[in-house]
C-alpha cells in the first residue's frame, strides 16, 4: 500500500521530515539563490525540463514572473532557501513553467512538493486573513518565532486558524455510501464530509453530516486518522461508521447524489490518491474482509 498510515499521505510533515527545516518569523534570513514556492490561485507554479518532469522552480526567477509581494523564505529545502511568494492570477507564465492545480485528478507532483505547496497556501492565507485585528480592527504585528500576531491596540494575540472537518465512510454489510458533488469532474464520487459545528464532538459531526446530506443514521463511528488539507486551513478527521437506519434523501444544496456501491461495481472516479477520502476507501472498502 502507497501510503500505510496517514501520517504518510501529503500534506502532512512525515515526508518532509528530513528534508526540511522551518525558519520561523523573527529568525535572521539566509541568503543566496534557493528553490521557489511559487502559487498562482489554487495551482503550484512548476519548471518542466526536457524529460516532461515537473519539480519546484530554482534560482533566479525569469522577468515574466512577478510576485505580488516581497518573498518570504520559510525554512532550508535540502540546505538551500524555500522561498514563498503569490504570483498574479493575470501573469503570463513563461513556457517552461506550469500552474498545476492542487485539485488535479492525477499525482503529478511528489508527495514533498504537494507537502511543500499545502505549507505555503496556509502561510499565505493566513498572511492575508490576519492584517488587522478581528476584535478592535487595529493593524496586527508579527509575534517573533512563531506565526501568531499581535494587536498593539489591545493587546490581543492572534493564531492561525485550522478549521477541523469530519470524513466518514458509512458501511452496509458488503455495500459502501458514496456521495458526489455537482462542481466534481463527471463520474466522480467520494466520502460525506463537512464542518465541525460549536458544540459538538468529531463523531457527532460525523453523523450530523450523514443524516443532514444523505437521510442515513449512522453507529458505531469510529476514528481511523487525520491529515491536514491546506484548502484553505482544514484538518480532516477521518472515520467509518456503520448504517443504523434510514433510505437515501440527497440534500441538494450540498450534493449532486448519493448512491451505496459494491466493491466489484465502483463509480468511475474516486478520490485522489493524497487525500484521506482515497486512503480510507482503499483501507476499509477496497481491502475489506
Amino acid at each position: 500500500m502507497r501510503y500505510p498510515t496517514t501520517v504518510n499521505l501529503p500534506f502532512n510533515h512525515e515526508v518532509i521530515r528530513y528534508s526540511f527545516v522551518p525558519l520561523l518569523p523573527g529568525r535572521e534570513q539566509p541568503v543566496g539563490e534557493g528553490i521557489w514556492l511559487l502559487l498562482q490561485g489554487n495551482s503550484l507554479l512548476v519548471a518542466t525540463d526536457a524529460g516532461g518532469k515537473l519539480a519546484l522552480p530554482a534560482g533566479k526567477l525569469p522577468a515574466e514572473v512577478s510576485l505580488s509581494a516581497e518573498p518570504l523564505c520559510i525554512g532550508l529545502y535540502n540546505g538551500v532557501p524555500l522561498r514563498l511568494a503569490a504570483v498574479s492570477r493575470s501573469v503570463a507564465l513563461p513556457p517552461e513553467f506550469l500552474a498545476e492545480p492542487f485539485n488535479a485528478a492525477g499525482d503529478r507532483l511528489d508527495d514533498a512538493t504537494l507537502s511543500l505547496g499545502g505549507i505555503g497556501m496556509q502561510i499565505l492565507h493566513w498572511q492575508k486573513k490576519s492584517r488587522h485585528c478581528s476584535s478592535c480592527g487595529s493593524k496586527l504585528e508579527p509575534l517573533k518565532w512563531n506565526w501568531g500576531k499581535l494587536c498593539r491596540v489591545c493587546n490581543y494575540e492572534h493564531f492561525p486558524a485550522i478549521h477541523p472537518c469530519a470524513i466518514v465512510l458509512v458501511r452496509r454489510g458488503d455495500e459502501f455510501l458514496l456521495a458526489r458533488k455537482s462542481e466534481w469532474q463527471p463520474g466522480r464520487y467520494g466520502l460525506v464530509a463537512g464542518f465541525l459545528d460549536m458544540g459538538e464532538s468529531l463523531e457527532e459531526c460525523a453523523a450530523r453530516e450523514v443524516l443532514e446530506e444523505t437521510g442515513i443514521v449512522i453507529k458505531n463511528t469510529t476514528y481511523v486518522g487525520s491529515q491536514c488539507w491546506p484548502f484553505p486551513s482544514q484538518l480532516m478527521a477521518g472515520f467509518v461508521a456503520d448504517y443504523a437506519s434510514g433510505e437515501i434523501k440527497v440534500d441538494e444544496s450540498e450534493l449532486e447524489d448519493a448512491r451505496w456501491f459494491r466493491r466489484g461495481a465502483l463509480p468511475d472516479g474516486l478520490p485522489p490518491a493524497r487525500s484521506i477520502a482515497r486512503w480510507i476507501i482503499d483501507r476499509y472498502m477496497l481491502a475489506a474482509d
